[in-house]
């Protein structure tokens, strides 16, 4: 039994030991991985508080816990344990009271431990009560300013768990301790001529389980105001006049109650206790029965007049809540009709329609541009540059390691030579070669840029979004670079990113922290060796910044020659009361910070981009010195600060709502809005928001936005559409464009609908599908233009055998008319007729395999030039129709019927009116 009892021991000891070197090892790693990003106070901030505030909790629940198992030990009578003896009678065992003393010491402080470990990870509340800052704005109801529910109630409320957590625990502590003692029969709790030890201890932690409840019952009022109701959130007529007086008298009953035990504890009757007990569910079961009948005879038969307040109040705190109280409307005629003038006069928009869809772009870049196997593109990103002192919009997708496919996967491969990324691919959104293939303006290893502001003088890529595990620098082991031909190009790591290794000792250190073996029998990794880790965009800016929720699409930058990513983050929280739940964000959320990582050095920089948010203004006074004025982050990286869309995706859902400010339409849902969905893919999915560069309707100059359509609730016609500004002064505005109700404006999938019963496009796609090309539609483009609406699809073809997606025609929609051509600039023309403006930049660009390709541009064509076309046509027509060809034979009958309505439009322009 005791060699049993001593191997127990050791190997808990040797869990013990291993698990707390195992701790100390991975805080040692992260001081130094925080001390090389200079940002040691995130790390010993929250250490400190952890550390005081678990102690804290550790220390008073030892001493309650413990005080209380210690009074009840020292009472009268002993604990006696039956053992069975191997001839099967049971021997009395009693137990000392100075081991039951040592024994409660050890449960409470394994119980106050847990608790100290809970509530360490919660040190936030305290911190963020601590430095709390007003936001000068009150609640309707007990007009307290909206601090109090973000950074005290919270506090409180937690108090009053644990406190009444070990309460709880107490009275069950004792209660077994007095049965074990034989206290506790009912002669004792009776108390004969006076209250026995036990009656009066378990009344007293009664009495304070009571109070603890009172104050419940009083924070729970503050909780109506998050009610969650079928038309409206916050609290209602019922909550505010039923249930919140029952609150008041429910934490009056349990202070009564409180009393009624303290007078139970001096008394030789139970009485007190009953009555308390039989007061506070009296009480309890009555707060929620009245309601109910309030809500059935008073609300339900009047319920828009007795809501209508509260729907204001809810209206009103959404608003706020998600930033749209200064959304501007703008009202649209939707009686001015496109002329050719118009789309000459906006030639910036139209060469800023994105073409390439981030599907198919991803896929042509992974059979043109990946170069090797081991390379990949993951995400492609849409941003703008300035180029040639015009504003253009581009897409960008950075070429990345994927370790997990390299040809020969070992540790020296994956820790020590393939350890980053080259460059990125870059090229127009709107423009494509003769094959149906992207225009790249960067391509290529090493990267080859058509524009000096594309030069990349460092494109290795150390931090990315494929950049999983860690990765040893400066080793003995040369890095590979990127591959030349048949042969290859190695480097050394020239940067001041992450951990020296130092010594042996620090070796060691990091092969138990990465529990790699191989870090500690290497002869390649030196003093001077660095390891690169928590190397992935998100999984670096969560652990460096776990308070702030980030974006879902960190994307890159071409910054003076260097890759630079740009994450953006907010500060979320779903106490603002009276504000609408949205699930996985809550009932608060702003873009409060810019975060930027330097791909090569994994630096991090952080600028604060709403300093009027309260939130973030309490996070920069609990780490002070991380954050910095968004007025000193670089000029040339301002420029590509753009609106993110995850908080333009739930501000749009919300503002559909709760656009309707009157409570009465509101209540009737009279004026519902919804996000257009569209069918493709064999499935309906919402339209997603898209970048583009526009002239807004009633501004001067382009610029770079995120917009997004909306259509009555139940209904596919267009009612309205939101942008979000960003660039200069303007960054951040939100603006709708209404349409009149009584103006019939087609929506996305009344659109999508025609263009799929349009008899020459379901021909032609036929034509397609018969010889056994894929066909594949793109993202319906819903485009401004003064006061009407362009919609704008891509359509791609893939070949049976092909991997590789082509851009073969281009279908534009405007009011009743459709258009397919080969380029955005043919359909336009063909719908406006007349001159139509030059594509982006016209002229030759190289195609990614280094063979120069025409791209499709259109001019006005002269009469003579059309017939001339049209014979051209028709010539191959009939060629392809001897052949067998017949999808070509189509194709060329649809050219030459688009030739003649051009030929027809040109001789109708040129006949003389009559008088």
């Amino acid at each position: 039994m005791r060699k049993r009892i001593t191997m127990t021991v050791l190997i808990v000891a040797i869990f013990v030991f291993f698990g707390g070197l195992s701790f100390a090892v991975e805080m040692y790693f992260d001081y130094l991985w925080f001390a090389e990003l200079g940002k040691t106070v995130v790390f010993t901030t929250s250490l400190y508080a952890k550390s005081l505030l678990g102690s804290g909790v550790l220390l008073v629940s030892f001493l309650f816990l413990y005080l209380n198992l210690l009074y009840a030990n020292r009472g009268p009578g002993l604990i006696q344990i039956g053992i069975p003896t191997p001839t099967g009678q049971i021997t009395a065992y009693t137990v000392e009271p100075d081991k039951v003393r040592k024994l409660s010491g050890v449960l409470s402080a394994a119980v106050g431990l847990i608790l100290g470990l809970g509530v360490a990870n919660s040190w936030e509340q305290v911190w963020r009560w601590m430095n709390r800052v007003d936001f000068n704005i009150q609640d309707p109801v007990f007009i307290k300013d909206i601090s109090f529910y973000f950074f005290t109630l919270p506090l409180f409320k937690s108090a009053l768990r644990l406190g009444l957590t070990l309460s709880i625990l107490a009275i069950i502590a004792i209660v077994v301790l007095y049965y074990f003692k034989g206290a506790l029969t009912w002669s004792n709790l009776r108390g004969g001529s006076g209250p026995s030890r036990c009656s009066r201890h378990i009344s007293i932690l009664a009495a304070l389980v009571f109070l603890l409840l009172a104050g419940k019952a009083y924070l729970d009022r503050y909780e109506l105001l998050y009610g969650k109701h079928d038309v409206f959130s916050g609290a209602n007529y019922t909550d505010l006049n039923a249930r919140l007086p029952m609150l008041i008298v429910l934490a009056l009953a349990a202070f009564i109650g409180a009393l009624f035990w303290i007078f139970n504890a001096f008394t030789s009757k139970n009485r007190g206790a009953i009555i308390a007990v039989l007061l506070y569910f009296v009480v309890l079961f009555g707060g929620s029965l009245y309601p109910a009948v309030i809500q059935k005879f008073i609300v339900s038969p009047n319920e828009l007049d007795k809501e209508s307040p509260q729907i204001k109040n809810n209206i009103e705190a959404t608003l706020h809540a998600y930033g749209l109280q200064n959304v501007e409307e703008r009202s649209l005629s939707g009686d001015k009709a496109l002329t050719p003038e118009d789309i000459i006069n906006n030639a910036a928009t139209i060469n800023s329609i994105r073409l390439w869809d981030h599907e198919h772009l991803l896929d042509a870049l992974k059979q043109i541009q990946e170069i090797r196997t081991y390379y990949d593109f993951v995400s492609v990103d849409n941003d703008r540059y300035l180029v040639d002192d015009e504003l253009k919009q581009f897409m960008i997708s950075p070429r990345e390691l994927n370790s997990t496919s390299l040809p020969e996967r070992n540790w020296i491969n994956e820790r020590l030579s393939y350890t980053h990324g080259y460059g990125a691919a870059l090229g127009p959104v709107n423009r494509m070669t003769s094959e149906g293939l992207p225009v790249l303006l960067v391509q290529d290893i090493p990267p080859v840029s058509a524009k000096p502001i594309f030069k990349i003088d460092r494109p290795e890529i150390y931090f990315g979004e494929l950049t999983r595990g860690y990765a040893v620098v400066k080793s003995g082991q040369q890095e590979f670079d990127y591959p030349s031909g048949e042969a290859n190009v190695y480097t050394t790591y020239q940067g001041n990113g992450g951990v020296q290794v130092g010594s042996f000792f620090r070796k060691l250190l990091f092969a138990f922290y990465f529990r790699d073996i191989n870090i500690v029998f290497s002869p390649l990794i030196r003093s001077e060796s660095r390891f690169l880790y928590h190397r992935d965009v998100k999984a670096r800016l969560s652990r460096l910044v776990p308070f702030l929720m980030l974006d879902q699409d960190p994307y890159l930058v071409i910054s003076e020659g260097r890759l630079f990513w740009i994450q953006d983050g907010y500060t979320a929280s779903d106490r603002y009361p009276y504000s609408h739940q949205t699930r996985g964000v809550g009932n608060y959320i702003r873009n409060s910070a810019k975060i930027v990582m330097d791909a090569y050095n994994g630096k991090v920089e952080m600028y604060v981009s709403d300093p009027q948010d309260p939130v973030i203004q309490v996070y920069q006074k609990i780490f002070p010195g991380i954050f910095h004025p968004l007025s000193e982050i670089s000029p040339d990286l301002l420029r590509h600060l753009r609106y993110p869309e995850d908080i333009f995706r739930v501000q749009t859902y919300v503002f559909s709502i709760y656009h309707m400010t009157s409570p009465q339409v509101f209540y009737n849902q009279e004026d519902l809005w919804e996000i257009p969905v569209i069918t493709g893919g064999g499935s309906e999915n919402p339209m997603a928001p898209y970048y583009t560069i526009m002239r807004l309707p009633q501004e001067k100059s382009e610029e770079f936005i995120l917009m997004l359509p909306f259509t009555p609730g139940r209904k596919d016609n267009l009612s309205a559409w939101m942008v979000a500004r960003s660039d200069g002064d303007a960054y951040g505005q939100l603006v709708v464009y209404r349409f009149p109700k009584q103006k019939l404006v087609y929506g996305p999938r009344q659109i999508v609908a025609r263009i799929n019963q349009d008899a020459e496009i379901s021909r032609q796609v036929s034509l397609w599908d018969q010889r056994g090309s894929q066909v594949m539609q793109g993202n319906l483009l819903v485009i401004p233009i003064e006061e009407g609406l362009l919609y704008v699809r891509p359509l791609y073809l893939r070949s049976e055998s092909g991997k590789i997606p082509e851009l073969k025609r281009v279908i534009v929609a405007y009011e009743n008319k459709i258009a397919m051509e080969e380029t955005l600039e043919e359909a336009i023309g063909r719908i406006f007729g007349g001159e139509i403006p030059p594509s982006f930049e016209s002229g030759t660009a190289q195609d990614s395999g280094g063979a120069v390709a025409t791209e499709k541009t259109v001019t006005a064509l002269s009469s003579s030039d059309l017939i001339r076309q049209a014979g051209d046509a028709y010539g191959r027509a009939i060629q392809a129709q001897r052949q067998g060809d017949w999808a070509r034979y189509g194709e060329e009958i649809r050219k030459l019927g688009g030739i003649l309505e051009d030929l027809s439009r040109n001789r109708n322009s040129q006949t003389p009116s009559k008088q």
